[in-house]
């Protein structure tokens, strides 16, 4: 981690513990009236203060010039990997904070099976700020105790850490449930139409698909099913049929240069595919439409 500090200095021994893919420390430090740090880590950072400190230190991701950008620093923070982070001290203050430094791929570990990879993905790159910490503030102090007197087994310690950032990261309270009927719900499908339309090709991983609809890879392939009667792979390749439809009626484009537009290998696959769908080559279905028939 790349940290450059000024003003800002310890005033007890700084506590710390390594466990399974991730680091804990606790700090009580002091800054002066125009302390400023710089942080930037190549891994996701949890921190949480155990005193208030908006009306004193000021943060900012973009750039140490503090001119209209900063926001007041919330009791908790968690800041994805490789996103900067500039501080400053708008008057003498002394505070101390949980610092937890975790591997992504720890997260993902702790994510990824209940909300599915793809979705898991998504919420590490979300930063989250809250100043009304609750349990939060309750998990931070069991885990500095953890840190300063070790009494139970590591595994303690990290499940600690995986309900802090549970409670911490932004992740939607759909993420990974079913709806109560087992079908995808119509806003739902109106998130993933949308996701579609702005695809230059039409070419979706059920990954994305899953994450556009906040689900788990595997609820959302079975909620789908039960909600549109085909596999996700099924319908998105029905919506890229509608759109070589659109090409090949509204222009004089090539069935092989509307292929090429929407991401398919070649001529004879858009047909093979065409034709699957409509019971017609794309060549048939344009004569018809041009002669009415």
């Amino acid at each position: 981690m790349l940290c450059h500090t000024n003003g800002i200095r310890p005033v007890l021994p700084v506590q710390w513990r390594g466990l399974d893919g991730l680091v804990g420390v606790y700090w009580e430090a002091e800054g002066d009236q125009g302390a400023n740090a710089y942080y930037l880590s190549p891994d996701p950072r949890i921190v949480v203060f155990f005193n208030d400190v908006a009306d004193c230190i000021r943060v900012s991701n973009r750039g140490g010039v503090f001119s209209g950008h900063e926001r007041p620093l919330t009791r908790a923070i968690y800041v994805p990997a490789g996103v900067p982070m500039w501080t400053q001290f708008t008057a003498r203050h002394r505070f101390s904070h949980l610092d937890l430094h975790l591997h992504e791929d720890r997260l993902m570990r702790f994510l990824a099976p209940s909300t599915g990879s793809s979705a898991a993905r998504a919420i590490l790159r979300r930063p989250a700020e809250i100043d009304d910490v609750g349990p939060i503030g309750t998990l931070a102090g069991m885990i500095v105790d953890e840190l300063a007197n070790p009494a139970h087994h590591p595994l303690f310690a990290e499940n600690l850490v995986g309900s802090l950032a549970t409670a911490l990261l932004d992740i939607p309270a759909e993420t990974g449930k079913r709806t109560s009927n087992g079908r995808i719900t119509q806003a739902q499908m109106n998130r993933l139409l949308q996701r579609f339309d702005a695809s230059p090709d039409g070419r979706m991983t059920v990954g994305e698909m899953a994450e556009a609809v906040g689900l788990s890879e595997s609820w959302f392939s079975e909620a789908f099913r039960q909600t549109t009667g085909k596999t996700p792979l099924q319908w998105q390749l029905a919506r890229r049929v509608e759109r070589a439809k659109g090409l090949l009626g509204e222009s004089a484009t090539s069935v092989a240069d509307v292929a090429a537009q929407l991401g398919f290998s070649d001529q004879a696959h858009l047909t093979r595919v065409f034709r699957q769908i409509t019971g017609e080559t794309p060549a048939a279905w344009r004569k018809a439409l041009s002669t009415g028939g």
